[in-house]
């Protein structure tokens, strides 16, 4: 079942039906905002409570509903400056170390680190991950993980594959064949790789710093000297999207509860950096 799903996929226009539902959910057209904003909230039971404006009528279009801001109170972020919080609300779908070049993606397949974000990452192998996997009905802003500068972004263009569990069950490499902004943080704990990868239906991926614009054509590298706080918002995904952080070696001691199938909010503690500055 998991192998039709993913070739379902392969068949499909990805990139021309994900435009096609941007530009749907870019208008203000009552006659298809409202119906559009009010059947996805009933159909993924989407919690307003949360929200900033908690009536659907209050959102302009679609993307705007989607990537709806919380209350100031609604997601606090963790105070030890030791600690790494989740960039996003989401479900764990692996967490641990990389094994050299590899991360796990789900049970018996690993995918390269390498390949996933470019060269210049070898800082990182052997470190640990958390990948963190966007339902719909989440929040869906990214947010930085510890206090760091952001040094430099790769946008790389690719593929545009649903990344729920049968996806990720049945595609190889599906995280090195999406869509991706590889970005780079140099933090007190060392550098910190937040890879934000694209999906199907996933009409942009968009930055608090602007461009590169999403699809990404090309691969583009950027340098930036941006300093964030633990807990800012650096991004946010149109549609559901995975989150991958990882660390260098020795440098986190992931939580306990960071485990694959947990549950987690912006700003609830992943794991607590090792020793002191770098």
């Amino acid at each position: 079942m998991n192998e039709l799903f993913a070739l379902l996929q392969r068949l499909l226009p990805q990139h021309a039906l994900s435009r096609l539902v941007g530009r749907l959910a870019t208008t203000r057209s009552p006659l298809i905002r409202r119906p559009f904003v009010h059947g996805f909230a009933r159909l993924y039971d989407v919690d307003m409570s949360e929200a900033e404006r908690t009536s659907l009528d209050d959102y302009p279009t679609f993307n705007d509903f989607f990537t709806r801001a919380l209350k100031p109170e609604a997601r606090p972020v963790d105070a030890d400056p030791a600690s790494l919080v989740s960039p996003a609300d989401g479900v764990i779908s692996q967490a641990g170390s990389l094994q050299g070049d590899l991360l796990l993606q789900a049970k018996g397949t690993s995918y390269s680190l390498r390949s996933l974000a470019g060269g210049g990452a070898e800082s990182f192998y052997g470190g640990d991950f958390v990948t963190i996997y966007l339902a719909p009905r989440d929040y869906h802003r990214v947010h930085v993980p510890a206090d760091g500068t952001l040094t430099s972004t790769t946008a790389i263009p690719g593929a545009l594959f649903s990344v729920n569990a049968r996806t990720e069950a049945a595609v190889a490499d599906l995280f090195c064949r999406n869509e991706r902004l590889v970005c780079r943080f140099a933090t007190a704990h060392g550098s910190i790789l937040v890879v934000l990868v694209g999906a199907l239906i996933v009409a942009s991926i968009d930055t608090v710093w602007g461009g590169p614009s999403s699809p990404y054509r090309r691969e583009q590298q950027h340098s930036w000297n941006q300093p964030f706080t633990k807990g800012a918002e650096m991004g946010r995904f149109l549609v559901g999207s995975t989150v991958i952080v990882c660390c260098e070696p020795g440098r986190l001691r992931l939580d306990p509860r960071a485990r694959r199938g947990q549950v987690v909010r912006m700003g609830q503690r992943l794991g607590s950096f090792v020793g002191g500055g770098a």
